[in-house]
């Protein structure tokens, strides 16, 4: 017996992409904001150098923030619909708020993470609150227009409203006789 309701499996797959290239724009405009904020903050890194402090962090960690933003990616694209926001902020909305989720979390990762030493603290520092605040804005913008594209569900064409008007521009017979001619 289902729980709720039933995943989409093309639906999903779709939001789950449309997650791991908004995942991907953000990874690759990072070097850009951290000049911007003055702030070595990154969240490639951050990943990476869970998993091994040598090169290879940097692909492991391109990796692991993809897969972060596809498993994003598919919840959102099934929660969205019944979101009731306009499809343009339902992206960032969602981004946002599992970034103020999620934010305090900085603390255990400044006392926790193996490379804690070679990264900026993370608690207590607004440029990296903003910098991780504005990717968060970036990454929902980029999935809510791509997710709302490949997820497009075209919506039910309205009736044409019944003609009172004939080819002679004078009207129709039958709407002048009718019983009703106000409908």
């Amino acid at each position: 017996m289902p729980v709720g309701p039933s995943l989409d499996p093309v639906r999903t797959l779709r939001g789950a992409l449309s997650g791991a290239l908004a995942a991907a724009v953000w990874a690759l405009e990072q070097p850009l904001d951290k000049r911007i904020f003055r702030c070595s903050f990154d969240d490639v890194e951050l990943l990476g150098k869970l998993v091994t402090r040598d090169d290879g962090w940097y692909p492991i960690g391109f990796a692991m923030h993809m897969a972060n933003g596809a498993v994003f990616g598919a919840v959102y694209a099934n929660l969205a619909p019944r979101v009731g926001l306009p499809a343009s902020l339902r992206g960032p909305a969602a981004a946002l708020a599992e970034h103020v989720a999620s934010w305090p979390l900085v603390a255990l990762t400044d006392r926790e993470h193996p490379a804690r030493d070679e990264m900026p603290r993370l608690w207590g520092n607004r440029a990296a609150l903003a910098q991780a605040t504005w990717r968060h804005l970036l990454f929902g913008i980029v999935l809510g227009e791509l997710e709302r594209r490949v997820n497009h569900e075209p919506e039910e064409p309205e009736p044409e409203p019944e003609a009172y008007y004939s080819s002679n521009g004078h009207g129709s017979l039958e709407h002048a006789l009718s019983a009703n001619p106000d409908s």
